[in-house]
């Protein structure tokens, strides 16, 4: 941009701009801030924060990274909602994602730190795929805290990135890690702004891939990712969520499908079945499982059903069932028993079989 142009006031826009939402954060803010500052990403970089009412000292801490960060060459641009109640995540990142400039964002919880590499590394990954959400590994801080969650989160193959998508892990590569273009960004559509309880961030990935977007890692550990209880995740109910993994699988999946075997004759499996639309509940085929109680039964009886008779549906072995199954067992649960039974099958993930547990 012309000299002239920027002492009128306009800014020269960035290649990459941080997103921050804040929330009452002071207890983590000033370590996330500092790893903004001590990225290596040799190009203009802009950190964008929106302040959602928070009512603790994250105003004054933002204000003192604001002067050192603009001192070492990085603009911070500072949004905020000073009303008595916060508007939620989900405004909270679009009002910091309309207030940047930047080509491509970089999403960034308060309460998380980033490796200094990271946005050197994920802008490498984004220029390369312009339609994807590129996600990292992470380090899980406390370290005990949610360990099957984080072994899936940095262990998924490239293409499970896509097909273990309707699990109830959530998205592939998780929120925290996110990085894409602006462009793709709007052209998915801004976050839900329905505040507490919506999962802003579940409800964008499926948008995202419905709309052909691709998915990627940058298969190296780039953040330290907090659990604790005030996180915002804590307060999306279990139910909401199952409800648009139910949909977003007959969207995807079994819209596609003439028949299927639901794998898993115990709760999980049931609850599926019952979720399920009239149409999709017709297309199940069999229940299976290894529990030898459960296949001795030798069907199921959806009692709330209308219909008369009842519909039964019949209980087998995994052995004698056949596929497509979707699968509603919990991965990484049963020292491997379960994983050597589905491999006996050769069959293909994405083809023959989806998990949704």
């Amino acid at each position: 941009m012309a000299e002239a142009e920027r002492a009128a006031g306009s800014p020269p826009g960035a290649v990459q701009s941080v997103i921050v939402p804040v929330h009452n954060s002071e207890c983590w803010l000033d370590e996330c801030l500092k790893s903004v500052w001590e990225q290596d990403f040799k190009q203009t970089m802009e950190l964008s924060i929106f302040n959602d009412a928070s009512k603790d000292g994250s105003a004054e801490i933002i204000a003192k990274w604001k002067v050192k960060l603009e001192d070492a060459g990085v603009p911070v641009v500072v949004g905020s909602n000073d009303s008595a109640q916060p508007r939620g995540v989900g405004f909270a990142k679009n009002q910091a994602i309309i207030q940047s400039s930047g080509t491509y964002l970089c999403f960034l919880d308060s309460d998380d730190v980033m490796m200094p590499q990271r946005v050197r590394l994920q802008h490498e990954a984004a220029i390369q795929h312009p339609n994807s959400i590129i996600g990292c590994q992470v380090r899980r801080e406390p370290p005990e805290s949610t360990a099957r969650y984080t072994r899936w989160i940095n262990n998924l193959t490239e293409e499970q990135l896509l097909t273990q998508v309707f699990t109830s892990h959530g998205p592939t590569v998780i929120m925290p890690t996110w990085f894409c273009s602006r462009e793709w960004f709007y052209h998915v559509g801004k976050f839900d702004e329905g505040g507490k309880g919506v999962p802003e961030d579940l409800l964008f990935f499926y948008k995202h891939l419905q709309k052909g977007g691709g998915v990627l890692r940058v298969n190296r550990c780039l953040l330290l990712y907090r659990y604790h209880p005030q996180a915002a995740t804590h307060s999306v109910h279990e139910e909401t969520i199952w409800n648009h993994r139910v949909k977003f699988l007959e969207d995807r999946v079994l819209s596609t499908w003439t028949s299927f075997t639901i794998w898993n004759a115990g709760k999980q499996g049931k609850k599926l079945y019952r979720s399920l639309s009239p149409a999709n509940r017709k297309k199940v085929t069999a229940f299976c499982d290894v529990d030898e109680k459960k296949i001795a039964k030798g069907f199921y009886t959806f009692e709330e059903s209308e219909e008369r008779p009842k519909p039964k549906i019949p209980i087998c072995h995994f052995r004698e069932a056949t596929p497509p199954f979707i699968i509603c067992v919990k991965q990484d649960l049963t020292g491997g028993a379960f994983e050597t039974n589905l491999s006996m099958l050769n069959l293909k993930e994405g083809r023959d079989y989806y998990h949704f547990n």
